[in-house]
C-alpha cells in the first residue's frame, strides 16, 4: 500500500451510477502467484481527467460499495495532461499487502469523489497449475443464480421507482433553491440595512459625545438620546441574531444543494440512457406498425377471398342440401318399397316395384342419382328371388331378414358429426363438412 496513512475517498453510491468504461485495465492475468509483486496496467481514456486523490484498489468480486476494498494504491498523475488522447499507466502492488486466499478479485479505478471509473476482469491469487480446473455448476447453484437474477430485476424496478422519486425531489429542491436565493437576497438587504444602522449608530455616538461635551445640553435631551441609542442597539442585536440564523440556514441549504446537484448529475446520466432506449423502442415500434399495417392489408385481402369462397361454398351447400333432401326422399321410398317387397310373395309383388317408385333422371341432381344404375338390377334380382343393394350391388338371398338387409343399406349412408343429416354421396358429404368448417 501507499506510505500515506490517509484513507482513500470512498462512497456508498449504487453500482448503476458508476462509469466502468472510462478506465480500461490491460494485460490482466487469470491468476497471480502468491508471494510476488503484482503490476497493474491500465489506460486513462479521454472521458476522465486524473486528479491527485484518485486511487486503484483490489476488490473481492461481489463488492457493493467502494468502502469494501482489500488494499489500494494512489494512482500516479500522467506526465502531461492527456486531453483527448488515451494515456497508458501502471502501478505496482507489493506482495505483502496482497490477499492470501484463492477468492476472485478485480482491479477498480476510483476517483477522488469515490466514484468507480473502471474495473478489470476477475482474477485469483493461487499457484500455477498445469491444467485449468473445470468448474461444475450444480442445479442448486443454477437455481440460486436464477433467484439472484430475479432479485436483481426486482431491485432494478425499485431503483427505477427511486429514480422517479429522486426526480420529484429534484424538482422540489429546485423550488427550495429559488426560495433560498430569495432568502439570500433578503439577507443582502438585511446586511445593507445593518450597515446603515451601524453608520447611524456611529453617527449617534458622535452626536452623544458631542452632546456630552456640550455643557448647556439639558437632561431631557440627553435622556432622549440615551433611549434612542438603546433602541438602536437592541435593534442592531436583533438584526444580528436574524442575520446569524439566516447565514447558518443558508450554509445548510448550500450543502444540501451540492448533494442534490450530484444526485441530479447521476440521474441525468441514467435519464440519457433511458432516452436512448426510448429512441430505440420508438424505431422498433415504427417498424412493427409498418409490418402490422402490411399484415392487416394481407389479412383483409385474404378475408375477402375467404368470404367469396364461403359464398361460393354456401351456394354449393344449398344445392347439396336440396340434392340431399331429394336423395333422402328417394332412399325412404326405396326402403319402404323393400319392406313391402319382403312382406309380399316374391313373384307377385316384385314386378310392380319399378313402376311404384320411378327413379328420377340423373340430370335432375347436382351429382347424379346414385340409385339409377341399381334400379334395373333390382328387377333382375326379383326375378331370380334375390335382393340387391341399390348402392353397392351386393346380392342377398330371398329368405334373408329385412332388418339385416336394411342395416346393410344404411351402412352406406354417411352421417354428419356436426348435425343430424345423412348423405349417400361422399362428395356431397365432404362439401357439407367444409361448410361447417367455414362457419
Amino acid at each position: 500500500m501507499d506510505d500515506s496513512c490517509d484513507d482513500p475517498p470512498t462512497s456508498a453510491v449504487l453500482l448503476d451510477s458508476c462509469h466502468f468504461s472510462h478506465v480500461l485495465f490491460n494485460d490482466v492475468e487469470k491468476f497471480y502467484v502468491p508471494g510476488g509483486d503484482v503490476t497493474c496496467h491500465y489506460t486513462l481514456t479521454q472521458h476522465i481527467t486524473a486528479r491527485g486523490k484518485d486511487w486503484v484498489g483490489i476488490f473481492r468480486v461481489g463488492w457493493k460499495t467502494t468502502r469494501e476494498y482489500y488494499t489500494f494504491m494512489w494512482a500516479p498523475l500522467p506526465a502531461a495532461g492527456h486531453g483527448d488522447t488515451a494515456v497508458q499507466q501502471k502501478i505496482q502492488f507489493k506482495a505483502y499487502y496482497l490477499p492470501k486466499d484463492d477468492e476472485y478479485y478485480q482491479f477498480c479505478y476510483v476517483d477522488q469523489d469515490g466514484m468507480v471509473r473502471g474495473a478489470s476482469v476477475p482474477f485469483q491469487f493461487r499457484a500455477e497449475a498445469e491444467d485449468d480446473i473445470l468448474v461444475v455448476t450444480t442445479q442448486g447453484e443454477v437455481e440460486e443464480i436464477e433467484l439472484q437474477n430475479k432479485n436483481l430485476r426486482q431491485e432494478n424496478e425499485e431503483l427505477k421507482a427511486s429514480c422517479a422519486k429522486l426526480q420529484q425531489q429534484n424538482l422540489e429542491l429546485q423550488e427550495e433553491l429559488k426560495k433560498t436565493q430569495e432568502l439570500q437576497k433578503s439577507l443582502e438587504s438585511l446586511r445593507s440595512n445593518t450597515e446603515k444602522l451601524e453608520l447611524e449608530l456611529n453617527s449617534l455616538k458622535m452626536e452623544n459625545k458631542h452632546l456630552k461635551e456640550q455643557s448647556d445640553c439639558t437632561g431631557a435631551e440627553l435622556q432622549q438620546l440615551k433611549e434612542q441609542i438603546q433602541n438602536v442597539t437592541s435593534e442592531k442585536e436583533r438584526l444580528e441574531n436574524r442575520l446569524r440564523t439566516a447565514l447558518d440556514h443558508m450554509d445548510q441549504l448550500q450543502s444540501q444543494v451540492l448533494n442534490y446537484e450530484k444526485e441530479v448529475e447521476n440521474l441525468s446520466h441514467v435519464d440519457q440512457d433511458k432516452t436512448e432506449q426510448l429512441e430505440t423502442l420508438k424505431e422498433e415500434n415504427q417498424q412493427l406498425r409498418l409490418s402490422t399495417a402490411q399484415q392487416q392489408h394481407d389479412l383483409m385481402k385474404e378475408l375477402e377471398e375467404q368470404k367469396h369462397l364461403f359464398q361460393v361454398l354456401q351456394a354449393e351447400k344449398d344445392e347439396a342440401d336440396e340434392e340431399s333432401q331429394k336423395l333422402r326422399a328417394e332412399n325412404s321410398a326405396l326402403l319402404r318399397h323393400l319392406s313391402q317387397a319382403t312382406e309380399l310373395s316374391p313373384l307377385s309383388a316384385l314386378p310392380r316395384a319399378p313402376a311404384a317408385t320411378p327413379a328420377p333422371g340423373a340430370g335432375d341432381l347436382l351429382f347424379g342419382n346414385p340409385y339409377s344404375a341399381a334400379g334395373g338390377n333390382l328387377g333382375a334380382g326379383v326375378e331370380a328371388s334375390l335382393r340387391v343393394c341399390p348402392l353397392c350391388g351386393e346380392l342377398f338371398p330371398g329368405d334373408v331378414e329385412s332388418s339385416q338387409y336394411e342395416a346393410h343399406v344404411r351402412s352406406h349412408l354417411l352421417d354428419c358429426p356436426m348435425c343430424t343429416e345423412s348423405f349417400e354421396n361422399k362428395q356431397v358429404f365432404e362439401d357439407h363438412l367444409l361448410c361447417h368448417r367455414l362457419e
